[in-house]
Protein backbone atom coordinates (compact mmCIF):
# COMPACT_ATOMS: atom_id res chain seq x y z
CA UNK A 1 0.00 0.00 0.00
CA UNK A 2 1.19 3.50 -0.77
CA UNK A 3 2.93 5.30 2.07
CA UNK A 4 0.46 8.12 1.53
CA UNK A 5 -2.34 5.99 2.95
CA UNK A 6 -0.57 5.85 6.30
CA UNK A 7 -0.43 9.63 6.68
CA UNK A 8 -3.44 10.90 8.53
CA UNK A 9 -3.09 14.49 7.38
CA UNK A 10 -6.09 16.61 6.45
CA UNK A 11 -5.07 18.57 3.37
CA UNK A 12 -6.94 20.00 0.38
CA UNK A 13 -6.64 17.88 -2.80
CA UNK A 14 -4.77 20.69 -4.60
CA UNK A 15 -2.00 20.49 -1.95
CA UNK A 16 -1.59 16.70 -1.93
CA UNK A 17 1.57 16.90 -4.06
CA UNK A 18 3.44 18.15 -0.96
CA UNK A 19 3.12 14.65 0.57
CA UNK A 20 4.28 12.73 -2.50
CA UNK A 21 7.94 11.84 -3.01
CA UNK A 22 9.63 11.86 -6.41
CA UNK A 23 9.81 8.05 -6.46
CA UNK A 24 6.09 7.72 -5.67
CA UNK A 25 5.29 10.33 -8.31
CA UNK A 26 7.12 8.32 -10.99
CA UNK A 27 5.24 5.11 -10.17
CA UNK A 28 1.90 6.96 -10.03
CA UNK A 29 2.61 8.47 -13.46
CA UNK A 30 3.46 5.09 -15.01
CA UNK A 31 0.35 3.44 -13.59
CA UNK A 32 -1.97 6.24 -14.70
CA UNK A 33 -0.42 6.46 -18.17
CA UNK A 34 -0.81 2.73 -18.83
CA UNK A 35 -4.55 3.01 -18.19
CA UNK A 36 -4.87 6.19 -20.25
CA UNK A 37 -2.88 4.75 -23.14
CA UNK A 38 -5.02 1.57 -23.19
CA UNK A 39 -8.31 3.48 -23.19
CA UNK A 40 -7.32 5.99 -25.89
CA UNK A 41 -5.61 3.39 -28.10
CA UNK A 42 -8.79 1.32 -28.11
CA UNK A 43 -10.74 4.13 -29.76
CA UNK A 44 -8.69 3.96 -32.99
CA UNK A 45 -7.34 0.41 -33.05
CA UNK A 46 -10.90 -0.96 -33.23
CA UNK A 47 -11.65 1.25 -36.26
CA UNK A 48 -9.05 -0.69 -38.21
CA UNK A 49 -10.45 -4.16 -37.48
CA UNK A 50 -14.13 -3.35 -38.12
CA UNK A 51 -14.17 -4.95 -41.62
CA UNK A 52 -12.79 -8.18 -40.14
CA UNK A 53 -15.56 -8.25 -37.52
CA UNK A 54 -18.52 -8.09 -39.92
CA UNK A 55 -18.45 -11.78 -40.92
CA UNK A 56 -18.11 -13.36 -37.44
CA UNK A 57 -20.77 -11.01 -36.04
CA UNK A 58 -23.13 -11.54 -39.02
CA UNK A 59 -23.66 -7.87 -39.83
CA UNK A 60 -23.05 -5.30 -42.57
CA UNK A 61 -21.06 -2.05 -42.76
CA UNK A 62 -23.80 0.07 -41.19
CA UNK A 63 -24.41 -2.44 -38.40
CA UNK A 64 -20.75 -2.70 -37.45
CA UNK A 65 -20.53 1.10 -37.06
CA UNK A 66 -22.58 0.74 -33.87
CA UNK A 67 -19.50 -0.87 -32.31
CA UNK A 68 -17.88 2.58 -32.46
CA UNK A 69 -21.02 4.62 -31.82
CA UNK A 70 -22.08 2.67 -28.71
CA UNK A 71 -18.61 3.03 -27.15
CA UNK A 72 -18.53 6.77 -27.80
CA UNK A 73 -22.06 7.34 -26.46
CA UNK A 74 -21.41 5.36 -23.26
CA UNK A 75 -18.12 7.14 -22.56
CA UNK A 76 -19.51 10.62 -23.18
CA UNK A 77 -22.72 10.17 -21.16
CA UNK A 78 -20.93 8.58 -18.20
CA UNK A 79 -18.32 11.33 -17.82
CA UNK A 80 -20.35 13.83 -15.79
CA UNK A 81 -21.72 11.13 -13.48
CA UNK A 82 -18.21 9.78 -12.92
CA UNK A 83 -16.85 13.26 -12.17
CA UNK A 84 -19.37 13.68 -9.35
CA UNK A 85 -18.90 10.11 -8.14
CA UNK A 86 -15.10 10.44 -8.06
CA UNK A 87 -15.30 13.25 -5.50
CA UNK A 88 -17.12 10.84 -3.21
CA UNK A 89 -14.97 7.70 -3.53
CA UNK A 90 -11.70 9.43 -4.46
CA UNK A 91 -9.95 9.74 -7.81
CA UNK A 92 -7.72 6.72 -7.21
CA UNK A 93 -10.60 4.31 -6.60
CA UNK A 94 -12.38 5.83 -9.61
CA UNK A 95 -9.36 5.02 -11.76
CA UNK A 96 -9.11 1.47 -10.41
CA UNK A 97 -12.83 0.83 -10.97
CA UNK A 98 -12.47 2.19 -14.51
CA UNK A 99 -9.54 -0.13 -15.20
CA UNK A 100 -11.55 -3.11 -13.88
CA UNK A 101 -14.61 -2.29 -16.00
CA UNK A 102 -12.51 -1.65 -19.11
CA UNK A 103 -10.42 -4.81 -18.69
CA UNK A 104 -13.24 -7.26 -18.09
CA UNK A 105 -15.41 -5.65 -20.80
CA UNK A 106 -12.46 -6.16 -23.18
CA UNK A 107 -12.51 -9.90 -22.43
CA UNK A 108 -16.23 -10.14 -23.17
CA UNK A 109 -15.85 -8.04 -26.35
CA UNK A 110 -13.24 -10.53 -27.55
CA UNK A 111 -15.62 -13.40 -26.78
CA UNK A 112 -18.69 -11.83 -28.43
CA UNK A 113 -20.48 -13.99 -31.01
CA UNK A 114 -23.19 -11.54 -32.12
CA UNK A 115 -23.53 -7.84 -32.86
CA UNK A 116 -25.89 -7.35 -29.89
CA UNK A 117 -23.31 -8.83 -27.51
CA UNK A 118 -20.53 -6.70 -28.99
CA UNK A 119 -22.56 -3.48 -28.70
CA UNK A 120 -23.47 -4.29 -25.09
CA UNK A 121 -19.89 -5.00 -24.01
CA UNK A 122 -18.48 -2.07 -26.00
CA UNK A 123 -20.91 0.20 -24.15
CA UNK A 124 -19.63 -1.18 -20.84
CA UNK A 125 -16.07 -0.71 -22.07
CA UNK A 126 -16.90 2.92 -22.92
CA UNK A 127 -18.14 3.44 -19.37
CA UNK A 128 -14.79 2.10 -18.19
CA UNK A 129 -13.01 4.69 -20.30
CA UNK A 130 -15.14 7.43 -18.71
CA UNK A 131 -13.98 6.32 -15.24
CA UNK A 132 -10.35 6.26 -16.41
CA UNK A 133 -10.34 9.58 -18.27
CA UNK A 134 -12.28 11.47 -15.58
CA UNK A 135 -9.66 10.55 -12.98
CA UNK A 136 -6.31 9.94 -14.71
CA UNK A 137 -5.51 13.52 -15.71
CA UNK A 138 -6.75 14.86 -12.37
CA UNK A 139 -4.49 12.43 -10.48
CA UNK A 140 -1.48 13.63 -12.48
CA UNK A 141 -2.33 17.30 -11.98
CA UNK A 142 -2.78 16.84 -8.22
CA UNK A 143 0.39 14.78 -7.72
CA UNK A 144 2.71 17.31 -9.40
CA UNK A 145 3.63 20.75 -8.01
CA UNK A 146 2.50 23.74 -10.07
CA UNK A 147 5.97 24.38 -11.50
CA UNK A 148 6.16 20.81 -12.87
CA UNK A 149 2.60 20.37 -14.11
CA UNK A 150 3.57 21.27 -17.66
CA UNK A 151 5.86 18.23 -17.70
CA UNK A 152 3.10 16.06 -16.21
CA UNK A 153 0.61 17.24 -18.80
CA UNK A 154 3.20 16.70 -21.53
CA UNK A 155 3.46 13.07 -20.42
CA UNK A 156 -0.33 12.86 -20.36
CA UNK A 157 -0.46 14.43 -23.83
CA UNK A 158 1.88 11.66 -24.97
CA UNK A 159 -0.83 9.12 -24.15
CA UNK A 160 -3.76 11.16 -25.44
CA UNK A 161 -2.18 12.08 -28.79
CA UNK A 162 0.33 9.28 -29.46
CA UNK A 163 -2.09 6.41 -28.70
CA UNK A 164 -4.67 7.23 -31.41
CA UNK A 165 -1.88 7.82 -33.93
CA UNK A 166 -0.43 4.39 -33.09
CA UNK A 167 -3.85 2.71 -33.49
CA UNK A 168 -3.68 2.08 -37.27
CA UNK A 169 -0.20 0.54 -36.99
CA UNK A 170 -1.11 -1.75 -34.10
CA UNK A 171 -4.48 -2.62 -35.62
CA UNK A 172 -2.91 -3.36 -38.99
CA UNK A 173 -0.30 -5.64 -37.44
CA UNK A 174 -2.91 -7.56 -35.44
CA UNK A 175 -5.25 -8.02 -38.42
CA UNK A 176 -2.43 -9.32 -40.62
CA UNK A 177 -0.73 -11.61 -38.08
CA UNK A 178 -3.42 -12.46 -35.49
CA UNK A 179 -7.20 -12.65 -35.12
CA UNK A 180 -9.23 -9.42 -34.69
CA UNK A 181 -10.27 -10.65 -31.23
CA UNK A 182 -6.72 -10.02 -30.01
CA UNK A 183 -7.41 -6.29 -30.23
CA UNK A 184 -9.49 -6.88 -27.09
CA UNK A 185 -7.69 -9.87 -25.55
CA UNK A 186 -4.42 -7.94 -25.36
CA UNK A 187 -6.04 -5.51 -22.88
CA UNK A 188 -6.78 -8.26 -20.34
CA UNK A 189 -3.33 -9.22 -18.93
CA UNK A 190 -2.06 -5.63 -19.10
CA UNK A 191 -5.23 -4.37 -17.45
CA UNK A 192 -5.13 -6.90 -14.60
CA UNK A 193 -1.50 -6.08 -13.82
CA UNK A 194 -2.24 -2.36 -13.86
CA UNK A 195 -5.26 -2.80 -11.56
CA UNK A 196 -3.05 -4.56 -8.99
CA UNK A 197 -0.23 -2.04 -9.29
CA UNK A 198 -2.65 0.93 -9.12
CA UNK A 199 -4.23 -0.47 -5.95
CA UNK A 200 -0.78 -0.64 -4.34
CA UNK A 201 0.65 2.61 -5.70
CA UNK A 202 -2.09 5.24 -5.95
CA UNK A 203 -2.86 7.28 -2.80
CA UNK A 204 -6.39 6.36 -1.77
CA UNK A 205 -7.59 9.74 -0.53
CA UNK A 206 -7.06 11.86 -3.61
CA UNK A 207 -10.04 14.18 -4.01
CA UNK A 208 -12.21 12.36 -1.46
CA UNK A 209 -15.37 14.04 -0.10
CA UNK A 210 -17.81 12.71 2.51
CA UNK A 211 -21.16 13.46 0.81
CA UNK A 212 -22.28 12.39 -2.68
CA UNK A 213 -24.05 15.34 -4.34
CA UNK A 214 -25.75 14.61 -7.64
CA UNK A 215 -28.54 16.17 -9.69
CA UNK A 216 -30.17 13.15 -11.36
CA UNK A 217 -32.72 15.26 -13.28
CA UNK A 218 -30.06 17.39 -14.98
CA UNK A 219 -27.98 14.32 -15.67
CA UNK A 220 -30.93 12.52 -17.30
CA UNK A 221 -31.51 15.41 -19.70
CA UNK A 222 -27.87 15.94 -20.67
CA UNK A 223 -27.36 12.20 -21.10
CA UNK A 224 -30.42 12.02 -23.37
CA UNK A 225 -29.24 15.06 -25.33
CA UNK A 226 -25.75 13.61 -25.73
CA UNK A 227 -27.01 10.19 -26.85
CA UNK A 228 -29.23 11.55 -29.61
CA UNK A 229 -26.69 14.18 -30.70
CA UNK A 230 -23.96 11.57 -31.11
CA UNK A 231 -26.33 9.20 -32.93
CA UNK A 232 -27.27 12.04 -35.28
CA UNK A 233 -23.63 12.89 -35.99
CA UNK A 234 -22.59 9.25 -36.39
CA UNK A 235 -25.50 8.18 -38.61
CA UNK A 236 -26.24 11.44 -40.43
CA UNK A 237 -24.28 10.56 -43.56
CA UNK A 238 -25.86 7.10 -43.74
CA UNK A 239 -29.44 8.41 -43.48
CA UNK A 240 -28.98 11.52 -45.62
CA UNK A 241 -28.89 14.06 -42.79
CA UNK A 242 -32.01 16.22 -42.59
CA UNK A 243 -33.68 14.46 -45.49
CA UNK A 244 -34.27 11.64 -43.01
CA UNK A 245 -37.12 11.67 -40.47
CA UNK A 246 -34.90 9.67 -38.09
CA UNK A 247 -32.15 12.32 -38.11
CA UNK A 248 -34.70 15.13 -37.68
CA UNK A 249 -36.15 13.33 -34.65
CA UNK A 250 -32.66 12.89 -33.17
CA UNK A 251 -31.95 16.59 -33.69
CA UNK A 252 -35.13 17.80 -31.97
CA UNK A 253 -34.87 15.32 -29.09
CA UNK A 254 -31.28 16.47 -28.52
CA UNK A 255 -32.21 20.16 -28.78
CA UNK A 256 -35.17 19.84 -26.39
CA UNK A 257 -33.12 17.75 -23.94
CA UNK A 258 -30.29 20.29 -23.86
CA UNK A 259 -32.88 23.05 -23.24
CA UNK A 260 -34.43 21.07 -20.38
CA UNK A 261 -30.95 20.42 -18.96
CA UNK A 262 -30.20 24.15 -18.78
CA UNK A 263 -33.67 24.80 -17.34
CA UNK A 264 -33.04 22.17 -14.66
CA UNK A 265 -29.66 23.69 -13.81
CA UNK A 266 -31.15 27.21 -13.57
CA UNK A 267 -34.00 25.96 -11.36
CA UNK A 268 -31.54 24.14 -9.07
CA UNK A 269 -29.35 27.23 -8.83
CA UNK A 270 -32.29 29.54 -8.00
CA UNK A 271 -33.58 27.17 -5.31
CA UNK A 272 -30.11 26.55 -3.83
CA UNK A 273 -30.10 22.90 -4.88
CA UNK A 274 -27.16 20.92 -6.20
CA UNK A 275 -26.44 21.58 -9.87
CA UNK A 276 -24.86 18.85 -12.01
CA UNK A 277 -22.11 21.23 -13.10
CA UNK A 278 -20.52 23.80 -10.83
CA UNK A 279 -20.92 26.78 -13.15
CA UNK A 280 -18.38 28.74 -11.12
CA UNK A 281 -15.77 27.04 -13.30
CA UNK A 282 -16.64 29.33 -16.21
CA UNK A 283 -15.77 32.36 -14.09
CA UNK A 284 -12.16 31.40 -14.76
CA UNK A 285 -11.68 33.11 -18.15
CA UNK A 286 -8.56 31.12 -19.05
CA UNK A 287 -10.52 27.89 -18.71
CA UNK A 288 -13.49 29.15 -20.74
CA UNK A 289 -11.39 30.45 -23.63
CA UNK A 290 -9.16 27.36 -23.53
CA UNK A 291 -12.17 25.04 -23.88
CA UNK A 292 -13.44 26.98 -26.91
CA UNK A 293 -10.01 26.72 -28.51
CA UNK A 294 -9.82 23.02 -27.59
CA UNK A 295 -13.26 22.29 -29.06
CA UNK A 296 -12.47 23.73 -32.49
CA UNK A 297 -8.80 22.79 -32.83
CA UNK A 298 -9.09 19.24 -31.51
CA UNK A 299 -12.55 18.39 -32.85
CA UNK A 300 -12.82 20.37 -36.07
CA UNK A 301 -9.14 20.30 -37.11
CA UNK A 302 -7.12 17.46 -35.61
CA UNK A 303 -9.93 14.89 -35.52
CA UNK A 304 -10.76 15.64 -39.17
CA UNK A 305 -7.15 15.10 -40.20
CA UNK A 306 -6.85 11.93 -38.08
CA UNK A 307 -10.02 10.60 -39.70
CA UNK A 308 -9.02 11.51 -43.27
CA UNK A 309 -5.38 10.35 -43.34
CA UNK A 310 -6.10 6.58 -43.06
CA UNK A 311 -8.79 6.98 -45.75
CA UNK A 312 -6.28 8.80 -47.94
CA UNK A 313 -3.71 6.03 -47.67
CA UNK A 314 -6.16 3.11 -47.99
CA UNK A 315 -8.92 4.35 -50.32
CA UNK A 316 -6.87 6.63 -52.57
CA UNK A 317 -3.33 5.27 -52.43
CA UNK A 318 -4.49 1.64 -52.19
CA UNK A 319 -2.29 0.67 -49.23
CA UNK A 320 -3.10 -2.15 -46.83
CA UNK A 321 -4.09 -1.40 -43.24
CA UNK A 322 -0.63 -2.31 -41.95
CA UNK A 323 1.12 -0.23 -44.63
CA UNK A 324 -1.13 2.69 -43.69
CA UNK A 325 -0.10 2.27 -40.06
CA UNK A 326 3.59 2.26 -41.01
CA UNK A 327 3.14 5.47 -43.00
CA UNK A 328 1.48 7.12 -40.00
CA UNK A 329 4.08 5.87 -37.52
CA UNK A 330 6.78 8.59 -38.10
CA UNK A 331 4.42 11.51 -37.30
CA UNK A 332 3.09 9.45 -34.37
CA UNK A 333 6.63 9.14 -33.00
CA UNK A 334 7.03 12.91 -33.34
CA UNK A 335 3.79 13.42 -31.42
CA UNK A 336 5.18 11.43 -28.50
CA UNK A 337 8.53 13.22 -28.52
CA UNK A 338 7.11 16.72 -28.90
CA UNK A 339 4.48 16.17 -26.17
CA UNK A 340 7.17 15.73 -23.54
CA UNK A 341 9.32 18.56 -24.93
CA UNK A 342 6.29 20.90 -24.96
CA UNK A 343 5.54 19.94 -21.36
CA UNK A 344 9.05 20.81 -20.22
CA UNK A 345 8.98 24.10 -22.16
CA UNK A 346 5.59 24.96 -20.61
CA UNK A 347 7.24 24.83 -17.18
CA UNK A 348 10.14 27.04 -18.25
CA UNK A 349 8.33 29.57 -20.48
CA UNK A 350 4.83 30.92 -20.90
CA UNK A 351 2.54 28.11 -22.14
CA UNK A 352 0.58 30.76 -24.06
CA UNK A 353 3.61 31.64 -26.20
CA UNK A 354 4.08 27.96 -27.06
CA UNK A 355 0.37 27.65 -27.91
CA UNK A 356 0.44 30.70 -30.20
CA UNK A 357 3.48 29.34 -32.06
CA UNK A 358 1.74 25.98 -32.43
CA UNK A 359 -1.40 27.66 -33.80
CA UNK A 360 0.60 29.46 -36.50
CA UNK A 361 2.29 26.16 -37.36
CA UNK A 362 -1.15 24.53 -37.61
CA UNK A 363 -2.33 27.28 -39.99
CA UNK A 364 0.66 26.64 -42.26
CA UNK A 365 -0.02 22.89 -42.16
CA UNK A 366 -3.75 23.11 -42.93
CA UNK A 367 -3.52 25.76 -45.66
CA UNK A 368 -0.24 24.93 -47.39
CA UNK A 369 1.14 21.47 -46.48
CA UNK A 370 -1.61 18.86 -45.99
CA UNK A 371 -3.60 20.00 -49.09
CA UNK A 372 -0.61 18.97 -51.23
CA UNK A 373 -1.42 15.30 -50.59
CA UNK A 374 -2.96 13.72 -53.69
CA UNK A 375 -3.00 10.47 -55.66
CA UNK A 376 0.34 11.23 -57.32
CA UNK A 377 2.21 12.07 -54.10
CA UNK A 378 5.01 9.49 -53.59
CA UNK A 379 4.75 7.49 -50.37
CA UNK A 380 7.95 8.94 -48.87
CA UNK A 381 6.81 12.50 -49.64
CA UNK A 382 3.41 11.87 -48.03
CA UNK A 383 5.19 10.83 -44.83
CA UNK A 384 7.42 13.94 -44.95
CA UNK A 385 4.39 16.21 -45.47
CA UNK A 386 2.70 14.79 -42.36
CA UNK A 387 5.75 15.20 -40.10
CA UNK A 388 4.96 18.86 -39.24
CA UNK A 389 1.48 17.67 -38.24
CA UNK A 390 3.07 15.30 -35.72
CA UNK A 391 5.06 18.20 -34.27
CA UNK A 392 1.97 20.42 -34.02
CA UNK A 393 -0.23 17.78 -32.35
CA UNK A 394 2.55 16.92 -29.92
CA UNK A 395 2.93 20.55 -28.89
CA UNK A 396 -0.81 21.23 -28.60
CA UNK A 397 -2.00 19.41 -25.47
CA UNK A 398 0.44 20.37 -22.71
CA UNK A 399 0.42 24.20 -22.92
CA UNK A 400 -3.34 24.29 -23.50
CA UNK A 401 -4.12 22.06 -20.51
CA UNK A 402 -1.65 23.97 -18.34
CA UNK A 403 -3.41 27.25 -19.18
CA UNK A 404 -6.87 25.78 -18.63
CA UNK A 405 -6.22 24.01 -15.33
CA UNK A 406 -3.64 26.09 -13.50
CA UNK A 407 -6.11 28.21 -11.49
CA UNK A 408 -9.01 25.75 -10.99
CA UNK A 409 -7.95 24.31 -7.61
CA UNK A 410 -10.74 22.09 -6.25
CA UNK A 411 -12.61 22.38 -9.58
CA UNK A 412 -9.80 20.57 -11.42
CA UNK A 413 -11.72 17.28 -11.56
CA UNK A 414 -14.74 18.97 -13.14
CA UNK A 415 -12.48 20.82 -15.57
CA UNK A 416 -10.94 17.54 -16.71
CA UNK A 417 -14.34 15.83 -17.11
CA UNK A 418 -15.75 18.71 -19.17
CA UNK A 419 -12.60 18.72 -21.29
CA UNK A 420 -13.09 15.06 -22.20
CA UNK A 421 -16.80 15.62 -22.79
CA UNK A 422 -15.86 18.37 -25.24
CA UNK A 423 -13.38 15.96 -26.85
CA UNK A 424 -16.18 13.51 -27.64
CA UNK A 425 -18.54 16.17 -28.98
CA UNK A 426 -15.87 18.00 -30.97
CA UNK A 427 -14.53 14.75 -32.41
CA UNK A 428 -18.02 13.68 -33.47
CA UNK A 429 -18.67 17.02 -35.17
CA UNK A 430 -15.27 16.93 -36.88
CA UNK A 431 -15.71 13.38 -38.18
CA UNK A 432 -19.22 14.17 -39.47
CA UNK A 433 -17.98 17.31 -41.25
CA UNK A 434 -15.03 15.47 -42.81
CA UNK A 435 -17.25 12.63 -44.06
CA UNK A 436 -19.80 15.03 -45.54
CA UNK A 437 -17.20 17.29 -47.18
CA UNK A 438 -15.22 14.43 -48.69
CA UNK A 439 -18.29 12.79 -50.22
CA UNK A 440 -19.71 16.07 -51.52
CA UNK A 441 -16.38 17.29 -52.94
CA UNK A 442 -15.71 13.96 -54.65
CA UNK A 443 -19.16 13.97 -56.29
CA UNK A 444 -18.75 17.57 -57.48
CA UNK A 445 -15.32 16.91 -59.00
CA UNK A 446 -16.56 13.70 -60.63
CA UNK A 447 -19.38 15.64 -62.33
CA UNK A 448 -16.95 18.36 -63.46
CA UNK A 449 -14.60 15.79 -64.95
CA UNK A 450 -17.46 14.28 -66.96
CA UNK A 451 -18.74 17.69 -68.08
CA UNK A 452 -15.36 18.93 -69.30
CA UNK A 453 -14.11 15.77 -70.99
CA UNK A 454 -13.54 15.56 -74.73
CA UNK A 455 -15.82 12.72 -75.78
CA UNK A 456 -13.76 11.96 -78.87
CA UNK A 457 -10.80 11.28 -76.61
CA UNK A 458 -13.00 9.24 -74.25
CA UNK A 459 -14.20 6.99 -77.09
CA UNK A 460 -10.63 6.59 -78.28
CA UNK A 461 -9.57 5.62 -74.74
CA UNK A 462 -12.34 3.05 -74.41
CA UNK A 463 -11.71 1.38 -77.76
CA UNK A 464 -7.94 1.38 -77.25
CA UNK A 465 -8.52 -0.62 -74.07
CA UNK A 466 -11.06 -2.85 -75.83
CA UNK A 467 -8.41 -3.66 -78.41
CA UNK A 468 -6.14 -4.93 -75.63
CA UNK A 469 -8.78 -6.67 -73.52
CA UNK A 470 -10.77 -8.47 -76.24
CA UNK A 471 -7.85 -10.84 -76.69
CA UNK A 472 -8.85 -12.39 -73.37
CA UNK A 473 -12.60 -11.69 -73.12
CA UNK A 474 -15.65 -11.57 -75.42
CA UNK A 475 -16.15 -8.20 -77.14
CA UNK A 476 -19.19 -7.17 -75.04
CA UNK A 477 -17.38 -7.95 -71.78
CA UNK A 478 -14.23 -6.20 -73.04
CA UNK A 479 -16.23 -3.00 -73.68
CA UNK A 480 -17.71 -3.14 -70.16
CA UNK A 481 -14.27 -3.64 -68.61
CA UNK A 482 -12.87 -0.73 -70.63
CA UNK A 483 -15.67 1.55 -69.42
CA UNK A 484 -15.01 0.36 -65.87
CA UNK A 485 -11.33 1.32 -66.27
CA UNK A 486 -12.38 4.78 -67.45
CA UNK A 487 -14.80 5.16 -64.53
CA UNK A 488 -12.08 4.11 -62.09
CA UNK A 489 -9.63 6.65 -63.54
CA UNK A 490 -12.27 9.40 -63.31
CA UNK A 491 -13.23 8.43 -59.77
CA UNK A 492 -9.62 8.28 -58.54
CA UNK A 493 -8.95 11.76 -59.94
CA UNK A 494 -12.16 13.11 -58.39
CA UNK A 495 -11.33 11.47 -55.04
CA UNK A 496 -7.82 12.92 -55.17
CA UNK A 497 -9.15 16.44 -55.69
CA UNK A 498 -11.87 15.76 -53.11
CA UNK A 499 -9.25 14.98 -50.46
CA UNK A 500 -7.27 18.11 -51.31
CA UNK A 501 -10.35 20.34 -51.10
CA UNK A 502 -11.45 18.74 -47.82
CA UNK A 503 -7.96 19.16 -46.32
CA UNK A 504 -7.94 22.79 -47.44
CA UNK A 505 -11.31 23.51 -45.79
CA UNK A 506 -9.93 22.39 -42.42
CA UNK A 507 -7.86 25.56 -42.31
CA UNK A 508 -11.05 27.59 -41.87
CA UNK A 509 -11.76 25.84 -38.56
CA UNK A 510 -8.20 26.55 -37.43
CA UNK A 511 -8.94 30.24 -38.01
CA UNK A 512 -12.18 29.98 -36.00
CA UNK A 513 -10.21 28.42 -33.15
CA UNK A 514 -7.87 31.40 -33.34
CA UNK A 515 -10.69 33.64 -32.08
CA UNK A 516 -10.59 31.82 -28.74
CA UNK A 517 -6.79 31.94 -28.71
CA UNK A 518 -7.06 35.70 -29.15
CA UNK A 519 -9.23 35.73 -26.02
CA UNK A 520 -6.48 33.91 -24.11
CA UNK A 521 -3.88 36.37 -25.37
CA UNK A 522 -6.10 39.30 -24.34
CA UNK A 523 -6.55 37.94 -20.79
CA UNK A 524 -2.83 37.38 -20.28
CA UNK A 525 -1.95 40.76 -21.81
CA UNK A 526 -4.30 42.49 -19.35
CA UNK A 527 -2.72 40.60 -16.45
CA UNK A 528 0.76 41.62 -17.61
CA UNK A 529 -0.32 45.25 -18.18
CA UNK A 530 -1.92 45.66 -14.75
CA UNK A 531 1.03 43.92 -13.09
CA UNK A 532 3.47 46.36 -14.70
CA UNK A 533 1.21 49.28 -13.81
CA UNK A 534 1.08 48.24 -10.14
CA UNK A 535 4.88 47.99 -10.05
CA UNK A 536 5.22 51.55 -11.29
Amino acid sequence: MSSLDKKEVQIPPEKIYTLISTKERIFITISVMIGTFMAILDTTIVDVVLPKMMGPLSTDLYGIQWVITSYMIAAATALLFVENFSKYIGYSYTFIIGMAIFTFASFFCASATSLAQMITFRSIQGMGEAFIMASAQTILILTYPLEKRGTALGIYGLGVSFAPALGPTAGGFITEHLNWRWVFYINVPIGILNILSSFLILPKFLGKEKIFHFNFVSYFFIALATIFLLIMLSKGQQYGWFQSVFIIKCFFISLISFSLFFASEIWASIHSKNTLINWEIFKFPEYSWSMGFYFFILGFVLYQIFYLLPLYYENLKGLTTFQTGLHMLPPAMLIGTCSIIAGILSDKFSPLIILVIDWFLLLIITFFIIPKLNYYTPAYKAVILTLPLGISIGIFFSPLTTLAMRNLGKLTGLGVALMHYIRFLGGSFGTAIATNHLERNTKEFFLRINELQNWTYVKHFIYSKVFLIDKFFPLELAIKKSKALLYHAQYIQALSWGFQETFRAIGFWALVGGIFLLGLVSINFKKFFFKQKSLT
